[in-house]
């Protein structure tokens, strides 16, 4: 895999990294039953993909827009850790999380897919999108999934990011040497 030198020094900086929901974990429909109650699909992929990160050692973080009960389910289920549910200053929330964790902005990736991802896709120092993003955000982005939001977009990043690193065959070799 070819990386440009730019992006390879964004890709060996990044320590931690933030993820929107609707649009980048899901595939951004919004799923309400009969009460009321949303409900949210997340794709597995993407759930392994964090817990592969999470393994090299990447802070896996989340930040939306909305309030979920599935949101705060799934990511305690995944081990995050930090997770800011009905933010919309995402850019000053980036910024706490730097902060909280001690990092500069510039060892954040950040995934995000619409308008209200900008101010923080623009802090971050890797700003990642999906297919499916509209042309303001990719135009943005340093680095763009071919998959859409929903469909394992999150985990082509993280292997991107992981093989770029080359830390990916030492975080899938326990799945090799059992």
């Amino acid at each position: 895999m070819q990386v440009d030198t730019d992006l390879t020094q964004r890709l060996q900086a990044i320590r931690a990294i933030a993820l929107d929901v609707d649009g980048v974990l899901t595939d951004g429909k919004l799923y309400f039953d009969a009460e009321g109650r949303e409900l949210k699909a997340f794709n597995s992929r993407d759930g392994h993909g964090i817990k592969l990160a999470q393994a090299a050692g990447i802070e896996v973080t989340i930040i939306s827009g909305r309030r979920s009960a599935a949101v705060e389910a799934r990511a305690h289920n995944l081990g995050i850790r930090h997770c800011i549910l009905g933010c919309h200053t995402k850019g000053e929330a980036i910024e706490e999380l730097a902060n909280t964790l001690n990092l500069p902005l510039c060892a954040f990736a950040v995934m995000g897919d619409d308008i209200i991802d900008l101010p923080m896709l623009r802090r971050a120092g890797l700003a990642a999108t999906v297919a499916d993003a509209p042309e303001v955000v990719k135009a943005h982005a340093h680095w763009i999934s071919e998959q859409a939001g929903g469909q394992a977009a999150v985990r082509e990043f993280i292997e991107f990011l992981l093989k770029a690193r080359g830390e990916w065959e030492q975080v899938i070799a326990p799945y090799l040497n059992d």
